[in-house]
């Protein structure tokens, strides 16, 4: 990934000052390209706390092409003043001048990460228009637009610039003279943009964000854009001159937010209404120590390995955050449906653990990230997510599901604003039956509320249930409970129907998907022993995740029905989703009396009679079924597809019906193929790698030995090829080093 930081015609002469005060806190990345080879050290320099030098995290890798030192550094002179953050890019640029001389480098790999400029949010705040104007371009490069100066503002009878608006190249339309114009139109109206403002504290804040485009990305196409070369020739001119690159920095603020206030419930986890920057991480003697050897530890075995550290006034650790490189392969392909797992903090465990996790192809639970937070207030999950969002690419889930916490609700809605948040329906279930007393241990009462929950196929039949639930059970007094009904809409499945979850949801048996590491920490877990097991946990569920990819490969299931859907995805799916399919196939045949009710050009709305479980007539259950001749779409009341991920019983009645034979493609998710690969970065064609660049070299190196990783574990002869071809290989290397050297 190529960046740079240039000037532009819009950009003012003068540059913003990068002096930094003493009520500001210091986020450094620095990398230094240096040809070397040798081992990687983990190095850490720590002044007196309560000395103005702060503290001084520091990095080194050292790789076989090239050596990055990384430096993360919090500067705080004065712990009582300390009104701003500052986050700080610093580059001193590669030896290929292509890199360009302001990029974002992985905390320790050295590489440059793929849009790693965190997307524009409104009260981002820089030192100077130029900064602003750079990490616009810069963000726009990485995900593959232009950019340009849609208008500017002065100050009355004064050259001095007071506000602007950067948008996407492609905003507006052709004027009616451009029209007849034989240049390509590339304009599409698009309204991505972001609105600046000059700020009393003489800085340039965002005002106000469009993040939507009308139109596809073509990275290749926008580096020939005006802006972008602009950018690429100001580094040139840079470079020429001078041996030594210098350094140049993008300053972005990040300002504390307000906190909000929580439901006020005794059962509700609420946060204090005020920011207390002396919180910190409440570690036991010797912790401190724990948590840097185990970042030493697993730094120089997985060197994609990537940490931050948070720090309060005083300069004490206040929350951590780390993710593995298998984790972040790991959200590309199933980052669809994230869970939030707060189980430590909400119920007090001796360790502050958060972990996000999600679902593989297997039905499995995958790490997304871990967290020790100091407390749970919104600043602290609004740092949190804004750290884990930077190392995921800057791409949200669609759906995000969390526990019932006031605080980390209003910081997905401040950090993902466009994904939808859905509650823990297991962790709702079980508060309602705790909080009505000894009628939540009645067995009726369990059949009852779980009818309530699961069966009401319409929104009318869920609330008169449940009105009659609370009379009959004397409930409606609880007031939590009330307050709970109030927010069904982001946990009672009818109101749903629209959320994708992947096969992350309960079954009316109460299943949920596990936390992922549910059974190893208790709540006498101390610090030490979860770092003792926390490596055990992850090569334990990775070989789990291997023996399931050569089993799904090696299964041919016994076919139970004659349809031919049945045939077709025991060919596609993993043998844990096929299986759960397969049930769907064989209930089919309680699916009868299907019959047209409406019609609406080629949509057609069918009833279709699911007898009960033992074929009685007198349980039977009127389903809605709505089908599309044109677009070959169908959709069930019971949203099956949505809640699991493949079509129901129902949905599949329907197109058998009208002659269907085979699942169009589109109810086929790639994210349950047994043949689903998990490469460590996208696959790109040779012609697109600049063999000058060190980090590409890398990056196509990596992409072809994990092609050669993935055939190589189907079998023991295919493992010997593979070990063959790496020894030949890694021979061939040293005879050409060797002839270089000589």
């Amino acid at each position: 990934m190529e960046e740079g930081l240039g000037t532009s015609e819009q950009l003012p002469e003068d540059e913003g000052s990068d002096n930094e005060s003493a009520s500001e806190e210091v986020f450094n990345i620095t990398c230094n390209g240096i040809e070397s080879d040798g081992d990687q050290v983990l190095n850490v320099e720590t002044n007196e706390l309560e000395t103005t030098a702060g503290q001084i995290l520091e990095f080194k890798s050292h790789e076989a092409e090239r050596n990055c030192e990384h430096v993360l550094n919090f500067e705080s002179n004065d712990p009582r003043d300390n009104n701003h953050q500052l986050l700080e890019f610093h580059s001193n640029g590669l030896e290929d001048p292509r890199y360009g001389d302001t990029t974002i480098i992985d905390g320790h790999t050295g590489s440059a990460l793929g849009k790693s400029y965190p997307p524009p949010v409104v009260g981002m705040e820089f030192e100077s228009y130029e900064d602003a104007y750079n990490y616009y371009n810069c963000y726009a490069k990485e995900l593959g637009f232009a950019i340009r100066v849609k208008s500017s503002w002065t100050k009355r009878n004064s050259k001095e610039k007071r506000g602007a608006v950067l948008c996407c190249n492609c905003e507006g339309f052709k004027t009616m003279k451009e029209a007849n114009s034989r240049r390509k139109e590339t304009r599409t109206g698009c309204l991505a943009m972001i609105r600046l403002r000059l700020v009393e504290s003489n800085r340039w804040r965002v005002d106000e964000v469009k993040l939507e485009h009308n139109h596809l990305f073509d990275p290749e196409r926008v580096q020939n854009s005006k802006s972008h070369k602009k950018m690429d020739a100001g580094v040139k001119r840079k470079l020429e001159p001078a041996v030594d690159v210098e350094v140049r920095t993008i300053k972005l603020y990040r300002t504390p937010a307000v906190e909000t206030p929580g439901y006020g419930s005794s059962d509700e986890r609420t946060a204090s209404s005020q920011i207390d920057g002396s919180t910190r991480l409440k570690l036991k003697e010797g912790d401190n120590q724990l948590i840097y050897n185990f970042f030493c530890r697993v730094q120089l075995t997985k060197p994609n390995f990537f940490y931050i550290m948070d720090l309060n006034d005083e300069g004490y650790l206040k929350n951590v955050f780390w993710i593995d490189s298998r984790s972040r392969t790991a959200y590309a392909y199933f980052g669809d449906v994230v869970v939030v797992d707060t189980t430590c903090l909400s119920k007090k465990y001796d360790i502050p653990l958060l972990a996000f996790f999600g679902l593989n192809h297997h039905k499995q639970t995958l790490l997304l990230g871990c967290s020790l937070l100091s407390d749970e207030s919104f600043e602290t999950y609004v740092w949190l997510l804004r750290a884990w969002l930077s190392c995921m690419s800057g791409r949200p889930p669609q759906t995000i599901i969390t526990d019932r916490c006031k605080a980390l609700q209003n910081a997905i809605s401040e950090v993902f604003p466009r994904a939808q948040h859905r509650l823990n329906l297991s962790i709702i279930l079980d508060s309602i039956v705790d909080t009505v007393g000894e009628v939540g241990e009645s067995e009726v009462f369990h059949e009852v509320l779980y009818n309530t929950v699961y069966s009401s196929l319409k929104v009318d039949e869920f609330e008169v249930a449940w009105e009659e639930m609370t009379q009959q059970f004397g409930c409606r007094g609880y007031g939590w409970l009330q307050s709970l009904y109030e927010d069904r809409e982001q946990w009672a499945p009818i109101y749903m129907k629209d959320t994708f979850l992947a096969g992350i949801c309960i079954d009316q048996c109460g299943k949920f998907m596990c936390p992922f590491f549910d059974g190893y920490v208790h709540k006498q877990t101390n610090l030490r022993e979860f770092f003792d097991i926390y490596d055990f946990v992850l090569q334990k569920v990775h070989q789990k995740e291997v023996r399931c990819d050569l089993e799904s490969r090696e299964f041919s299931p016994a076919l139970r029905t004659r349809c031919n859907y049945e045939l077709q995805l025991s060919k596609l799916y993993t043998k844990e989703i096929f299986l759960k399919f397969q049930d769907e196939m064989v209930l089919m045949s309680n699916c009868s009396g299907i019959a047209q009710i409406h019609s609406n050009g080629p949509i057609i709305t069918y009833i279709v009679k699911e007898r009960g479980v033992q074929g009685d007539t007198r349980d039977a259950r009127d389903f809605e079924v709505t089908y599309d001749k044109i677009g070959v779409e169908v959709r069930c009341i019971c949203s099956c597809f949505k809640f699991k991920g493949y079509l129901c019983k129902h949905a599949l009645s329907v197109l058998n019906y009208n002659g269907i034979e085979e699942i169009p493609n589109h109810y086929i998710l790639t994210r349950w193929r047994k043949d689903f690969k998990r490469l460590y970065a996208p696959e790109l064609g040779s012609s697109n790698v600049d063999i000058s660049n060190p980090v590409q070299r890398f990056d196509h190196l990596h992409r072809r030995a994990m092609q050669v990783v993935d055939k190589g574990m189907t079998s023991q002869d295919h493992y010997m090829v593979a070990w063959q071809a790496f020894k030949e290989s890694l021979n061939k290397v040293r005879l050409a080093a060797d002839k270089h050297v000589s």
